[in-house]
């Protein structure tokens, strides 16, 4: 028998980690029973009051066993957030009768990038098997989708740091699929070498673009690095992996990393402090979205060259209690000076209130067309009172 006590302690505290896991699964089964019984209730998904009282409940009891307040809330936050997006897929695929078999999933990069990480995470979600059909550039994800190649792409649409992925928008003018779907993800990036190194010898650093400009106070403390674009962060960790260099780095998640056996150097703080992509999910057909989940709903319009012509159409919003969650323009390729504008708002498309509006802007814009309505997956905490 071995004399370090850790041992002992160590296996005690992975048996009971098994036990939590077995219980986490446990209860999510029951978060699917629940999800069954308001099927038939047509009651909301969230109880934000039940929610609350569920936290003070158990904050109250954890302070009798020496447990922090803030260490459960944190917890419990997490596992209700699980619980609402497991509810909502289940209603979402009884609504619109679509199978969780398999699915093939388009996204950019090999294996490792963001999108590809993204496109893990949406498909843990809703589907039992996931294909990947990694891409190099933007418009191939959408072509193969478009060409029935994949099911659904993954895209990322925007980010807190670097702001709208423009590529992504101005293909959303000329697409003919529907956004059926999003998710937000915070991106960590790390300094990535594949040989034993320190920040003084690099040379070159490999990324996409955007990480470089999430990034770019911290780029700046090293002038004599040569900055290298990548069609996707994957991209540049594949390069990083066979340079076998201690001269060359990437910009890249440590999960991706990992995936190329690539050592994390140096976690790196964005310019922001929180730093997360949203990624939209598009498909060839629309979806329906239960009246039970919260709903978004993504329009594209052109006002035409017209004084106060943008303001009038979101006047037409607020006069039927529509919240605007987005707006943002994009030039119209051919037509100088005019714009496309994309407007995300806090609406289900099927509601009477969404149906006025959309006749309302009409009758204003040159030009309307609806991008989708889908279930919003950006799961508010709620705090204990």
């Amino acid at each position: 028998m071995s004399d370090n006590p850790l041992l002992a302690l160590r296996d005690k505290i992975s048996a009971l980690d098994i036990k939590l896991l077995n219980l986490l699964a446990e209860r999510r089964q029951l978060a699917v029973e629940v999800a069954q019984a308001k099927m038939h209730s047509h009651r909301p998904i969230r109880d934000l009051d039940r929610e609350r009282e569920l936290l003070n409940t158990l904050i109250k009891q954890g302070k009798t066993q020496g447990l922090d307040g803030h260490y459960i809330t944190r917890l419990y936050q997490l596992i209700i957030e699980d619980s609402v997006l497991t509810q909502q897929a289940l209603l979402q695929q009884h609504l619109n009768q679509t199978a969780s078999g398999s699915a093939r999933i388009a996204f950019l990069g090999p294996k490792g990038s963001y999108s590809h990480l993204a496109a893990r995470q949406y498909a843990a979600r809703h589907f039992d098997q996931f294909i990947e059909c990694g891409c190099q550039k933007f418009h191939e994800i959408f072509d193969q989708v478009e060409a029935g190649k994949a099911d659904y792409a993954v895209l990322p649409i925007e980010n807190t740091s670097s702001g709208a992925i423009n590529d992504v928008y101005d293909l959303l003018q000329h697409t003919s699929l529907s956004i059926v779907g999003e998710l937000t993800n915070p991106i960590n990036h790390c300094v990535l070498v594949g040989a034993e190194t320190d920040l003084s010898q690099i040379q070159t650093v490999y990324s996409h673009p955007q990480p470089f400009q999430q990034c770019s106070q911290f780029i700046n403390r090293y002038p004599h690095w040569k900055i290298e674009y990548c069609e996707s962060t994957a991209a540049a960790m594949e390069k990083v992996a066979a340079a076998k260099s201690p001269h060359v780095a990437a910009l890249g998640s440590e999960a991706g990393g990992a995936l190329y056996q690539l050592q994390v150097l140096e976690h790196i703080s964005a310019n922001q402090l929180q730093n997360i992509t949203r990624f939209i999910v598009l498909a060839k057909k629309a979806i329906e979205v239960s009246e039970q989940v919260p709903a978004k709903t993504t329009l594209i319009m052109a006002t035409g060259q017209k004084a106060g012509a943008l303001v009038e159409a979101l006047l037409v919003l607020r006069e039927h209690g529509i919240i605007m969650t987005k707006l943002e323009s994009r030039p119209i390729n051919g037509n100088p000076w005019e714009e496309m504008f994309y407007i995300d708002v806090q609406s289900n498309l099927r509601s009477e209130q969404m149906q006025l509006a959309l006749r309302g802007l009409n009758e204003l814009t040159r030009s309307l067309k609806v991008l989708g309505c889908y279930p919003s997956e950006n799961v508010v905490a709620v705090d204990p009172a």
